[in-house]
């Protein structure tokens, strides 16, 4: 694993990860004229504008029907191009979810899903547009790679070796803006966690844009003279299990923090990793209920994925008598 050392990551200019998916995208379909885009009626959402002007016969708008594009995309597959299906993650996986086991997993067509606007960024929009549910749902289904990138580094990387793989795939692609957590030179390995820091007390296991919040937590934990290692896990499905399995064996226990469901997400991935190779403590934070509206910010820090919540969340699996102290 390799390690990568991030000071300061709070004080690091936010970009929106889907700049980094157009740009990428764009640079793909100028090498390969089998990479096709396929749309629901989310083109602008999807920031996909300069995409359709390079590329106009080369994005397909099914309009607001999302198991048509899904069942699309596995025709455009089956007849040999590369379609990437970008839609809400919330509607893609919820609305086309029958589309995306039955023509995309079970007949294993080389069609790469990518949900925009993950978790909660659709905040304001309220519970009918959080997409929590989606690394759950399709960490479920057979012959599904599932990937949460970081940063915009890791969003382009990701896409290069979906587009370069053969088989289903599903990239959540963030709005909310996030830090750059990796440098230029780095190269996304399938099923491989990354140590973004090095610690030997906790683990805190983390992806998309709860990772940055994990490291700054780091950082405050390491004030207080706890080590706490940082283990980024962008592939959920398959999951690096050495490096769990290490965590486990190596800190008193790990944290996972992510911007979803943990039962099924990442928090029930590692869970199960830890029980079947080696028990170990684990606190899973994420979000388990109808989450209300409000801003991404404010829904984050409700549930403990802000850098407070999550080092709060280390300091009580390190010390568990604190759980049962009045008013803690």
């Amino acid at each position: 694993m390799t390690a990568v050392q991030t000071p300061s990551i709070a004080d690091r200019p936010r970009y929106d990860c889907r700049d980094a998916y157009v740009a990428t995208l764009a640079e793909l379909a100028e090498a390969d004229h089998r990479i096709v885009g396929v749309v629901n009626d989310s083109v602008g959402s999807s920031k996909l504008n300069s995409f359709r002007k390079a590329f106009p016969d080369r994005l397909i708008n099914v309009g607001i029907a999302e198991q048509d594009m899904v069942g699309v995309a596995s025709g455009l597959a089956n007849g040999g191009r590369i379609p990437f299906v970008s839609a809400a993650s919330c509607f893609l996986t919820g609305r086309a979810l029958e589309q995306i086991k039955a023509d995309v997993a079970y007949s294993n067509t080389n069609v790469k899903l990518c949900g925009m606007s993950p978790g909660v960024a659709y905040g304001e929009l309220g519970p009918t547009h959080h997409s929590i549910e989606d690394i759950a749902w399709l960490r479920a289904i057979a012959n599904m790679t599932v990937i949460v990138p970081a940063d915009p580094i890791e969003t382009a990387a990701a896409l290069r070796w979906a587009a370069a793989s053969q088989g289903p795939v599903f990239i959540r692609v963030s709005r909310m803006s996030v830090p750059q957590v990796y440098g230029d030179d780095y190269e996304f390995r399938i099923g491989q966690a990354i140590t973004v820091r090095a610690g030997d007390d906790v683990t805190l296991i983390s992806n998309g844009t709860v990772l940055w919040r994990a490291l700054a937590a780091a950082e405050q934990l390491e004030a207080e003279g706890i080590s706490a290692r940082v283990l980024s896990m962008p592939t959920v499905k398959p999951l690096d299990v050495d490096a769990v399995v290490a965590a486990a064996r190596e800190t008193a226990g790990i944290v996972t923090a992510e911007e979803a469901v943990p039962g099924g997400g990442l928090g029930g991935a590692v869970a199960e990793t830890v029980v079947q190779h080696h028990p170990a403590r684990v606190t899973m934070l994420g979000i388990d209920e109808f989450a209300p509206t409000g801003s991404a910010g404010y829904l984050l820090d409700r549930y403990g994925l802000s850098a407070d919540g999550i080092a709060d969340a280390a300091r009580k699996l390190l010390n568990p008598s604190k759980l049962l102290s009045p008013g803690s």
